[in-house]
C-alpha cells in the first residue's frame, strides 16, 4: 500500500520541483517534499502542505541567495494541471519563509547589471553615477552592514570612494532600510554617500524583487555569522512565474 502513496507524492513533488527550478538560472541543491495523507486526497487536489528548500540559488537577474526555505500548510491545487506538468493553485495560500544571504551573495548581487542599472538612476551635479567594485561586509559585533564602492561621475576618469556603515532594519514589513548611517571620507564622498543611502533605501523594496504572484513580508531580520537572514511570510496568490 506504500507504493501508490510514494508515486503520488513523488509525482506532485517532481512537478513542483521542476516548476520552481524553471524560475532559477542555477541552483546547487533543490528539494520539494509534498505531504498528503491519505494519498487519495491528491486526486481532489487537497495537499496537507509541502516543504521547499534551496541552496546556493542564482536568479535570472543575477541576484544570489545562499538559502531559501518555504513551508506551506494545507492548500488546494488543480491535480489535472499536475498531470500536464504545471502547478496551479485553486486558491491563495501562504507560507512561512527563511531567506539567507551571505556577504559574498550581497556583494555579487550589488555588482550585477540588474542592480547597477538601478543604482545608476541616481545622478549628482546633473551626471549619472556609475558604481564599480561594490563590496558588502557584515559586522557581527554591532549588527551593522558596511558598503564600499567606487563611483564615477558620468564619463569622468576620476573615481570617488564611498564608504558607508549602517544598521539594516525592516520598515512596513517589506522595505529594507539603512539607519544610523555613518559616511566616511572627504566632503564630496560624504555627500555622495548620503545620496546613495537615500537612493538605496528607496530601492530595497521587496515588492520590486518578488516573483509574479508572490508577496514577501518580513517579521524579523538578523545579521549573524556573516549572513543577512530574513524571516517572515510569503503570500501566494498563484504559483510564481518569472517576471518579464
Amino acid at each position: 500500500m506504500t507504493a501508490p502513496r510514494q508515486r503520488g507524492d513523488q509525482l506532485v513533488s517532481k512537478v513542483v520541483e521542476t516548476a520552481v527550478a524553471s524560475l532559477l538560472k542555477q541552483t546547487e541543491k533543490l528539494e520539494v517534499k509534498v505531504r498528503a495523507e491519505p494519498v487519495s486526497k491528491l486526486l481532489q487536489g487537497s495537499v496537507d502542505g509541502f516543504d521547499f528548500s534551496g541552496q546556493e540559488l542564482l536568479m535570472h537577474s543575477g541576484l544570489r541567495v545562499d538559502r531559501m526555505e518555504f513551508y506551506l500548510q494545507a492548500l488546494s491545487i488543480d491535480f489535472g494541471s499536475i498531470l500536464r506538468g504545471h502547478v496551479k493553485l485553486r486558491q491563495p495560500t501562504q507560507a512561512s519563509m527563511r531567506i539567507a544571504l551571505t556577504e559574498d551573495d550581497l556583494t555579487a548581487s550589488f555588482n550585477t547589471d540588474f542592480l547597477k542599472e538601478k543604482l545608476q538612476q541616481l545622478s549628482f551635479e546633473g551626471q549619472p553615477l556609475m558604481f564599480e567594485q561594490t563590496q558588502i561586509t557584515i559586522n557581527d559585533e554591532d549588527q551593522s552592514l558596511r558598503m564600499q564602492s567606487w563611483v564615477r561621475k558620468g564619463q569622468a576618469e576620476q573615481l570617488f570612494e564611498i564608504d558607508i556603515t549602517a544598521r539594516v532594519v525592516i520598515e512596513d514589513r517589506h522595505r529594507l532600510k539603512f539607519v544610523d548611517v555613518n559616511c566616511r571620507g572627504d566632503q564630496g564622498s560624504v555627500e555622495l554617500g548620503q545620496m546613495l543611502t537615500q537612493h538605496v533605501n528607496n530601492l530595497l523594496d521587496l515588492d520590486q524583487f518578488s516573483l509574479e504572484g508572490m508577496q514577501l513580508r518580513v517579521d524579523q531580520l538578523r545579521l549573524r555569522n556573516k549572513q543577512l537572514t530574513l524571516y517572515g511570510v510569503a503570500h501566494i496568490e498563484k504559483f510564481p512565474q518569472r517576471n518579464a
